[in-house]
Parts: C-alpha cells; sequence; structure tokens
C-alpha cells in the first residue's frame, strides 16, 4: 500500500475525527490534531453549493497542511453534480481523500434524498459513490454511513458491499439507524457484520467516550480504524487517551481545570484568528456565533451552568477573556478558603 494511504492499515487503527456540522472547523480540527487525532475530515457539504462558487461553502471546507491526512465531505443526490464537486475539490485543494456523506439523518438533508436518505435507495447510493470515484481517479474515495434507515431496514453489510465494488477505499459506520438519531446506542454487533462483508477497512463510530471503550469496540468489532465524534466535544483529550490504551497504558486523560480554561481561551483565540483572515471577515468583532462552540469545554468546570449563562452575555473575545479571568479568580480563592 502507498506511504500516502498508510492510515488506512488495519495494523496502525488511525484515529478519526469524525465531521460534524458546526464543530469540526479548522480551529477544532487543530486541538484534536494537537491530541492524537491521525485522520480529519471536514464539515460536510453539499454538492450544488459548490459548483454554484458559493464563497461560503468554499470556506467551511478550507484546511492546514498540518492537518492532512485530511478528507473533504460531500453530499448529495444526484450522480453528475457529486462528481463535478468532487472534480473541483480535488483541483483545487488536493485533499487526501473525497468522503461521500450517507450518514446524516437531519429532515433538510434527507428531506433531499441525500445523507442517510440513501440509504432507502442502495442502487441510487451506488451510482452516487461510483460517479464520484470515476470522476477522480487519482483520489481515493472513501464513505460514511448508518446501518440503515430504522431498525427494521438494516442495509449496512449489503450497501458496504456495493461501495467496495464501486472502487470505495473505507467505509466508517456510526452504528446507529437514520431513525435512531443520536439516541440509544450505537450497535457495534451490526458494524462487526460489515467489517466481515468487506475487504476494504472499515472505521467504527458511536459512543467512543473513553480510551477503555475504544479498545473493547475495535476488539469487539475488528474494524480497521476508529472514529471519534460527539465524545471529543470539549474534550480533544480523548484522542490522546485512547492512542495511550491503544498502546496497552490503561491510562486517564482526564484535563484539570485549569487545562480547560486554558483550552476553552486558546479555541476561542484561533477562531477569531480564522475570522479575522480576510475571506472570513465580519462587520464586527461579536463573539456570539462562536459560544455554541465553547459551551463544550465548560464540562466538569466548577459552575458550569452559571458559566455558560455567562457566557452568553460576552459580545467580543476580550469580554470572554476577563470571565474567565474573574472564574479563575473566583476558585482559586474558594479554593484557598477550603484548605
Amino acid at each position: 500500500m502507498p506511504e500516502s494511504l498508510s492510515w488506512f492499515c488495519k495494523g496502525n487503527c488511525p484515529l478519526y475525527l469524525a465531521p460534524m456540522a458546526g464543530f469540526t472547523d479548522i480551529a477544532f480540527r487543530e486541538l484534536c490534531k494537537a491530541q492524537g487525532a491521525d485522520v480529519m475530515v471536514t464539515e460536510f457539504v453539499q454538492s450544488e453549493p459548490l459548483i454554484r462558487e458559493v464563497a461560503r461553502t468554499w470556506r467551511t471546507i478550507d484546511f492546514t497542511e498540518a492537518q492532512r491526512p485530511m478528507g473533504v465531505q460531500i453530499f448529495g443526490a444526484t450522480p453528475d453534480s457529486m462528481a463535478r464537486a468532487a472534480q473541483l475539490i480535488a483541483e483545487r485543494l488536493r485533499p487526501d481523500f473525497i468522503d461521500i456523506n450517507f450518514g446524516c439523518p437531519a429532515h433538510n438533508v434527507v428531506e433531499q434524498n441525500a445523507g442517510s436518505g440513501l440509504l432507502r435507495c442502495p442502487a441510487l447510493l451506488a451510482d452516487v459513490a461510483g460517479a464520484v470515484v470515476r470522476a477522480v481517479p487519482e483520489v481515493p474515495v472513501t464513505a460514511k454511513m448508518r446501518l440503515g434507515w430504522d431498525a427494521e431496514s438494516i442495509v449496512a453489510a449489503d450497501v458496504a458491499r456495493r461501495l467496495e465494488d464501486g472502487g470505495v477505499r473505507a467505509i466508517a459506520v456510526h452504528g446507529r439507524t437514520k431513525a435512531q438519531g443520536y439516541s440509544g446506542e450505537a450497535d457495534w454487533e451490526e458494524i462487526a457484520k460489515v467489517v466481515a462483508s468487506v475487504q476494504v477497512p472499515v472505521i467504527g463510530n458511536g459512543d467512543i467516550r473513553s480510551g477503555e471503550m475504544a479498545v473493547r469496540r475495535r476488539r469487539e468489532s475488528g474494524v480497521a480504524g476508529l472514529m471519534i465524534g460527539r465524545g471529543a466535544l470539549g474534550n480533544p483529550w480523548l484522542f490522546a487517551e485512547t492512542k495511550a490504551w491503544l498502546r496497552g497504558e490503561e491510562i486517564s486523560f482526564a484535563p484539570t481545570a485549569e487545562e480547560r480554561w486554558e483550552t476553552l481561551l486558546a479555541y476561542a483565540r484561533i477562531l477569531m484568528a480564522d475570522q479575522e483572515r480576510e475571506a472570513y471577515r465580519r462587520e464586527s468583532a461579536d463573539v456570539r456565533w462562536m459560544l455554541s462552540k465553547l459551551h463544550p469545554f465548560t464540562k466538569d468546570l466548577p459552575g458550569s451552568r452559571k458559566l455558560r449563562a455567562q457566557l452568553s452575555h460576552c459580545h467580543s473575545l476580550e469580554e470572554v477573556e476577563r470571565l474567565v479571568a474573574l472564574c479563575r479568580g473566583s476558585v482559586d480563592t474558594q479554593d484557598a478558603g477550603e484548605g
């Protein structure tokens, strides 16, 4: 296997950061990469806006060289438009791979027969994947999917075989159906069935929230790699912990309150710096657009609920910094009094 594709190899068990709309931007990927995430995938974008040259859509899939190996994820239900979008991405961004989304359960995606909506139409799904593969022969194409539309229509193994036959090089499987959304538990037994049905690497995704769980899921399913999504929100340290457990080091990487404060501030500063580049320039320095991204980092901090409420009143980076300094000082004073 070429060195450029070594992160597909089963022996390595690469850790992927799952694409999550509104969260896996350049700044968050930078934090996760620093903690050991091996493979990155952009937030997903629809094929048609790319073709229409919608600037905001192109900005969503921007990435840095330091974040490679890097994939760009697209969605859509028309083979021709998906193929054209893949060609444009390959020409302009030269990603390490292009990923096709067959898993998003959001209504506005499914109603277009895209995302997990295509799991009801395996033949069309295969046509979409095949069109993308043929359009970018020089770029590996991967896919991310769910188990099926609902519990009565589990089609993951069948769809995986179709994808493999169509030239898809790796498949990520979220162990839930579209109907489940993000409720219930991910079914790793079904993921194992997908592993057994194809020769290409299968990446397992769903409910990985600790290094111990990651090792157990990999052992149970035989996946080639692991994809971490919501478990990493506010906790990029999960990648470092998982790497340690995969090496046989059964240790926890729970961050201290001070590390959480520092990371929250660093993230806010990176987000603001990205937005201040010419391509991202806003009319004001108001930071309310980023607050939902910062909220997960307040988890386990003293008075986290009150802190989130206070963050909602911040309008600038300086106000966020002052609030963090105030909260830190309050905690330090409280800790000193308890001695």
